[in-house]
């Protein structure tokens, strides 16, 4: 097992009222470090907390107020903390960011709103190097992949967690895309509710000309990054799935924007599903002008139905395995293999963007595999510089692999090295 050190590496980890942990203060080895425990004993939540720190966002919980440690919820004002010590030998996607040591802490504050019904608020604090920073600015400070069996929704779930593991994954490596994403979401909420009021009171349909042209602006930006994003992915996925199946599947990634902004010649048929179309060439102008054009050409269909009804709020994306959609004909075993195949890729489309391995986080990866599969990953896996695996079963791994791996055992939300 050889490591080339000197890349990003977290170095520290300190969780306060987090979940089941109420205190834990870790220096994280560098290499492979195996996480062993039963179920329900805070490894999962471990690895949470270090992938909450890249995209300040949980595939587990629905709201940040599941984070804040249960017993302390239960108190008018509750803190949970996350604070990670890192290291980087190049520049990210945060414009703050420079080589060196770096400290990371995000405080989620639970406390009243000030109502006499006595709720309650939720809100974040994300400190960078001591000094409170926006989220848009220090989003990809620091970088992650996860892996959970809840990634499977990705191909199984709603359009919406397709889109969220988009933005997830963009914001990480795009320096303007998280604040790209914010602003079209509120030139969208703008606009919808003008529609609304326009189709209840009536009105000039121009009054829609300014938040038109801020959603396509916004839009357009955010189309033109999916499209490279899902390309350059597609080709990286699409070998790694293939030699982990042997050569028997060919994978495939469909990025479905709502607002199509490849022109098709009149008289010509739609393309089926798995024909690929190749929209690297068009430039975030065109596809600007391209949206607001349409935008403008819906608008008494939009007005009529209160909402906007093309977006990037409505994209698609869609997995393909020898031509036939996952989502809805793949295998349980056809659609863990093509998630895996995904955040393999997601590594090193995020090394190549950053310059740097991503810190690789992976729940329970090796459940449901065959012996075959689960070598061929785990030789995969060698490439990352830092890896942290969670199991119940430590006979999942080879000998040789877990042999020179770290191993912590977490009982209750305690961590503590296992001995070999």
């Amino acid at each position: 097992m050889v490591f080339l050190w000197g890349g990003m590496h977290l170095n520290h980890l300190s969780l306060t009222h987090f979940r089941n942990f109420s205190r834990l203060d870790l220096d994280v080895p560098r290499g492979v470090l195996i996480l062993l425990g039963a179920n329900a004993q805070g490894k999962t939540s471990l690895l949470e907390s270090i992938y909450y720190l890249a995209t300040f966002a949980s595939f587990h919980a629905t709201h940040d107020r599941q984070l804040v440690n249960f017993l302390v919820s239960k108190e008018p004002v509750a803190v949970a903390r996350i604070t990670a010590s890192f290291q980087r030998s190049t520049a990210c996607a945060s414009p703050l960011l420079k080589p060196g040591a770096h400290r990371l802490e995000v405080r989620i504050i639970q406390e009243p709103n000030g109502y006499a019904n006595g709720s309650v608020r939720v809100r974040r604090e994300v400190l960078l190097d001591g000094s409170e920073r926006k989220l848009s600015e220090t989003i990809g400070a620091f970088n992650a992949v996860l892996f959970l069996p809840q990634t499977l929704r990705v191909l199984e779930g709603a359009p919406e967690e397709r889109r969220r593991y988009l933005n997830l994954t963009l914001g990480q490596v795009h320096p303007q895309y998280a604040a790209l994403l914010s602003s079209y979401s509120r030139s969208l909420a703008q606009r919808n509710a003008l529609l609304k009021q326009l189709s209840e009171r009536g009105g000039d349909l121009e009054q829609l000309r300014f938040w038109d042209e801020q959603l396509a602006l916004s839009g357009a930006q955010l189309i033109h990054a999916r499209i490279h994003a899902v390309q350059e992915l597609e080709r990286l996925a699409a070998r790694i799935h293939r030699e982990l199946t042997h050569g028997e599947e060919i994978l495939r990634l469909s990025y479905e924007p709502a607002y199509e902004p490849l022109p098709r010649p009149a008289q010509q048929y739609m393309l089926p599903i798995d024909a690929p179309l190749d929209r690297s060439n068009i430039p975030p102008e065109r596809i600007q002008e391209g949206f607001l054009d349409k935008l403008r050409r819906l608008r008494s269909e939009e007005v009529a139905r209160g909402v906007t009804t093309i977006g990037p709020h409505r994209d698609e994306l869609r997995f393909l395995s020898n031509g036939l959609d996952l989502g809805v004909y793949g295998s349980r075993g056809q659609v863990r293999t093509a998630v895996l195949s995904l955040k393999l890729a997601e590594v090193l489309w995020m090394k190549d963007k950053v310059g740097e391995w991503p810190v690789l986080l992976l729940d329970e990866v090796l459940a449901e595999l065959d012996g075959q599969r689960r070598l061929d990953l785990l030789t995969r896996l060698l490439q990352t510089e830092q890896l942290l695996l969670t199991t119940t079963d430590l006979d999942m791994f080879a000998h040789e692999f877990a042999s020179q791996s770290t191993l912590w055992r977490i009982e209750g939300g305690r961590v503590f090295p296992e001995g070999k």
